[in-house]
């Protein structure tokens, strides 16, 4: 590992492992143009997941395809806990930051669940200006919750604020299409080309047993942010994820063309970004971060 060399007019992609509010100060005023961060939803639990393979054995317990016997093979246990007495004092100072590192055509997503998105709401149009408020995104999936005491919960939210709302960047013609939910009302010209995704994105999670699972708690799938990261930032341009994870933003920022900064305190994450992005980003710990 490396010190962090930051040069905003181009140079290596970085993974930085650090407590983000003692790291995003160093940065320089108005280096990026789009900022995603998923923080702690503040649950009130420790989030955990362990990764598990499949692999054959005459005396697996697990019985497959063609009669085949199998056994599990558990990975490592990533976790991290998501519990903070006082959330607002610790997400405010960060989203101020957001506010100071996004350029003057910036755009920021904050993506968070029903528990706190009304109270950021709030808190970002402090920040930000209720004129830089561009979109309330219900990211909609198929997995998880199954309450009969209430209507499961299947969505998150994530806010999208500008830095100027007379000069922020969004590119249309970059976001993915989705088929029509009434082709039979529309040309077959637009049936051909489908339509553009509305403030509403029904997307499924990572697969449990995808090529994409790293095993991380709260992976956000790829094709989420292929979307943010099309239609909010041109080729070239720097990204920033400041609570980074599995390093999602990284991989697909890495295969759009886009430079970026993924900061975690985690261990456990810095492990699963450094096997996920390989060579396309240098690991580095700053000196004020590094154990004593």
């Amino acid at each position: 590992m490396t010190e962090p060399s930051w040069r905003p007019d181009g140079g290596g992609n970085l993974v930085v492992q650090a407590n983000n509010a003692d790291y995003l100060p160093t940065l320089p005023d108005g280096s990026f143009r789009l900022i995603y961060v998923d923080p702690p939803f503040n649950t009130g639990r420790v989030q955990s997941r362990q990764q598990t393979t499949m692999v054959r054995s005459d005396e697996g317990s697990r019985i497959g395809f063609g009669g085949r016997s199998y056994e599990t093979i558990k990975g490592a246990l990533h976790s991290y806990d998501d519990i903070f007495s006082d959330y607002w004092a610790f997400l405010e100072p960060r989203l101020l930051e957001a506010w100071r590192l996004l350029a003057e055509d910036g755009t920021l997503y904050l993506h968070l669940d029903y528990r706190e998105v009304h109270y950021a709401k709030v808190m970002l149009d402090a920040i930000f200006g209720r004129e830089c408020f561009l979109n309330e995104i219900i990211w909609a999936y198929d997995y998880g919750a199954r309450s009969k005491r209430r209507w499961p919960t299947k969505h998150d939210n994530i806010l999208v604020y500008v830095k100027n709302p007379s000069k922020y960047h969004f590119d249309s013609a970059e976001v993915d299409r989705e088929p029509y939910m009434a082709p039979g009302l529309v040309t077959a010209a637009k049936r051909e080309l489908g339509k553009l995704p509305t403030d509403v994105w029904w997307h499924t999670i990572v697969s449990p047993t995808g090529k994409e699972k790293t095993g991380y708690p709260t992976q956000k799938p790829e094709g989420l942010l292929r979307r943010i990261v099309s239609a909010s930032s041109r080729p070239g341009d720097w990204v920033l994820d400041f609570f980074a994870g599995s390093g999602t933003l990284g991989a697909v920022a890495a295969g759009l063309g886009r430079h970026f900064v993924c900061v975690d305190q985690n261990p456990q994450a810095i492990e699963v970004m450094s096997r996920r992005l390989g060579n396309c980003a240098d690991v580095v710990v700053p000196a004020t971060d590094r154990p004593a």
